[in-house]
């Protein structure tokens, strides 16, 4: 089954008049090629999108083949049969090309910063001492200068960072100073706080002193040495005697001192 015709007329869809403009492109410059190779013919296409952009093909040369086509042409004869649609196209031939004309401009510039980065390169390696084959006086003198005046710059910066260190190192020397002086803070306050766990082990010894006195209250005297180690030994004795102890006391029962033993025993 065949296809059917199509109406030639604008098509307002854009995305359908975008995906026609380029199968109908492809398709232009594919036989414009077979035109050109089995006919051995000189074929150029130019064309332009909606959009502006430029499609071409050109079998040999474009610029070839539009001087060709300029020559083949009086411009005076060809003018007065022309339609205005064709010298309109015509004329828009002769014109520059805008994406032509960017493309070399931005050569332009990219040639511009290459040189510019191959003087900068030369510059630096004359400021390093190399490539100064062909360099004069004056320049010499103008790179000796360059170098004292960078001398110069790198000495004050220098300068300028060790005083930031100095100033830093200062600022630390501070902060030590007042985290001491608060360490010794603390130690003071903490031997402030045993000192009063020293007094308590004072009142306990005269405590125990307290309950030694009464030994001496009853009669014992402190040249007894006997005796004071027997009452010592009868207080730490956790046993029970039911009678009157024997040994020493009964020896102190001779001397006249019975009533006085007898009185501890019974305290006993």
């Amino acid at each position: 089954m065949g296809r059917g015709k199509i109406e030639i007329k604008k098509i307002e869809n854009v995305n359908n008049r975008q995906v026609t403009f380029s199968k109908r492109r492809a398709g232009l410059l594919k036989k414009a090629h077979e035109l050109a190779v089995l006919c051995d013919a000189e074929v150029a296409v130019i064309i332009f999108s909606s959009t502006g952009k430029l499609f071409e093909f050109a079998s040999l040369s474009m610029k070839r083949t539009l001087a060709r086509y300029n020559n083949c042409i009086d411009p005076q004869e060809t003018v007065k049969a022309e339609p205005d649609h064709e010298v309109h196209l015509r004329t828009n031939f002769e014109k520059p090309c805008p994406v032509m004309e960017n493309k070399k401009h931005e050569s332009k510039e990219i040639d511009v910063l290459k040189q510019e980065i191959e003087n900068l390169k030369l510059k630096q390696s004359q400021l390093l001492g190399k490539d100064l084959n062909g360099v004069g006086l004056k320049e010499v003198l103008e790179l000796e200068q360059q170098l004292n005046q960078a001398l110069i710059s790198i000495k004050n910066k220098k300068e300028q960072i060790l005083m930031n260190q100095l100033e830093r190192a200062k600022v630390k020397e501070q902060q030590m100073k007042l985290e001491n002086n608060t360490l010794r803070e603390q130690v003071q306050e903490l031997r402030g706080k045993i000192h009063p766990n020293g007094n308590v082990q004072q009142l306990n010894l005269e405590y125990h002193s307290e309950l030694e006195s009464p030994v001496e209250n009853y009669g014992i005297g402190s040249g007894d040495s006997i005796c004071n180690d027997d009452v010592e030994n009868e207080y730490s004795d956790t046993t029970l005697h039911l009678g009157p102890p024997s040994g020493i006391c009964g020896k102190r029962k001779a001397r006249g001192g019975e009533s006085q033993c007898t009185h501890s025993a019974s305290r006993m």
